[in-house]
């Protein structure tokens, strides 16, 4: 076997082995033993909590170990694959051993980023939302796009993906949106897009075929479920009701059923569009409600002004994370990290993974410098 083989090899195995020690293999196999003795015990399905959470401690250990097993078994029989090669002198076999050690390695790096989404809410589901800046149509346009991206992004995860409320825009796109993304660690692998996201383009609403720079903001914050109790003053609250949007004839909605829910004291709102029944949409407000005060308190709690900050701000220039420029080239950068894609394309279609790995390392083990924006 040749040496850079060899290496290719050794640094795969040492990223698997990375993971099976950060997990505690053993230890993890004793506690799934443990939570499958729970779920065959016909007591614990009296209480729907309790066996909420064993069911879903189980699923996501299951899944842990399995993928390291697996991992583990397809880097033998790439390695097995190019041993036989080698000694068949058959360069096919060779070259797809050598693309299997790759996409174990590949794999396993990600498996290692999703480690660090320790948080106490990372495993939780997200709320979503995208607001445009100024900028009229074109603001709202841009916002239409962002809110297509992070769909195609959660559903290429297979995660669930909820319209909780949404503005139409008076021309094209959109005013903002609410989005419900439910998976596992959809709130880890989503917090780090809440901020300004800026595009560059020739725009499709000006016909002297100009160059224009548009401006939504993202915020994200976690569902939250019983382990956490956010208590709110109904005396705090304000709560108006109006009328759904709708696609038109029998689908618009004749009832004051939306809801929308002002925190006087920290201006926090939240509303929802989603369900026929007032009655419902009140409770899924004041859901979102909790979890946004519970996302404020992290953000105090682990003073991250910064990110806080964000959300505040104007939403436009010099506050941007991320710049999409598809005119006069294409390129996206993340104005945290550095991380670049020549392919606005792929990434306007759900694939920002790259941008969210590299935004949770940085969160996680600090570093990185201000990152000169591009024109």
């Amino acid at each position: 076997m040749r040496a850079e083989i060899e290496a290719l090899v050794e640094s795969a195995k040492q990223s698997v082995g990375l993971l099976r020690r950060h997990l505690d293999f053993d230890a993890a196999t004793r506690r799934l033993a443990e939570l499958n003795a729970k779920a065959e015990d016909p007591e614990l399905w009296n209480d729907a909590d309790a066996a909420q959470k064993v069911m879903r401690e189980r699923t996501e250990l299951e899944d842990r170990l399995s993928s390291i097993t697996r991992l583990e078994r397809e880097l033998d029989d790439a390695v097995t694959l190019i041993e036989l090669g080698d000694m068949e002198q058959d360069q096919t076999a060779v070259s797809e051993g050598e693309e299997a050690i790759r996409n174990v390695q590949a794999e396993a790096a990600r498996r290692q980023i999703e480690t660090l989404l320790s948080g106490e809410a990372d495993q939780n589901d997200a709320y979503l939302e995208v607001h445009s800046g100024a900028g009229g149509t074109e603001s709202q346009d841009w916002t239409n796009m962002l809110m297509r991206m992070y769909t195609r992004w959660a559903e290429r995860r297979k995660y669930k993906v909820e319209l909780v409320d949404i503005a139409d825009g008076e021309e094209a796109g959109i005013k903002g949106a609410t989005l419900l993304i439910k998976g596992h660690n959809a709130y880890g692998w989503a917090k780090t897009e809440s901020g300004v996201h800026r595009l560059v383009r020739i725009s499709p609403f000006d016909s002297n075929a100009r160059r224009h720079t548009s401006f939504a903001s993202v915020w994200v914050y976690p569902v939250i479920d019983d382990r956490i109790q956010i208590d709110i003053k109904e005396s705090d609250c304000r709560i108006d009701t109006f009328r759904s949007s709708g696609a038109g004839g029998q689908h618009v909605n004749t009832t004051d059923s939306a809801v929308r829910i002002t925190h006087i004291p920290t201006g926090i709102v939240v509303a929802c569009q989603q369900e026929r029944s007032q009655h419902k949409n009140r409770a899924k407000a004041w859901d979102m409600l909790r979890a946004r005060l519970y996302e404020r308190e992290l953000q105090i709690r682990e003073e991250k002004a910064n990110a806080e900050a964000a959300s505040k701000t104007d939403i436009g220039w010099g506050h941007q994370i991320r710049s999409y420029v598809l005119q006069p080239y294409q390129l996206v950068k993340d104005l945290r990290t550095g991380e670049q894609s020549t392919s606005p394309g792929d990434v306007l279609d759900g694939k920002i993974d790259p941008f969210l790995e590299a935004a949770l390392a940085q969160r996680v083990y600090g570093g990185g410098e201000a990152v000169e924006d591009i024109d």
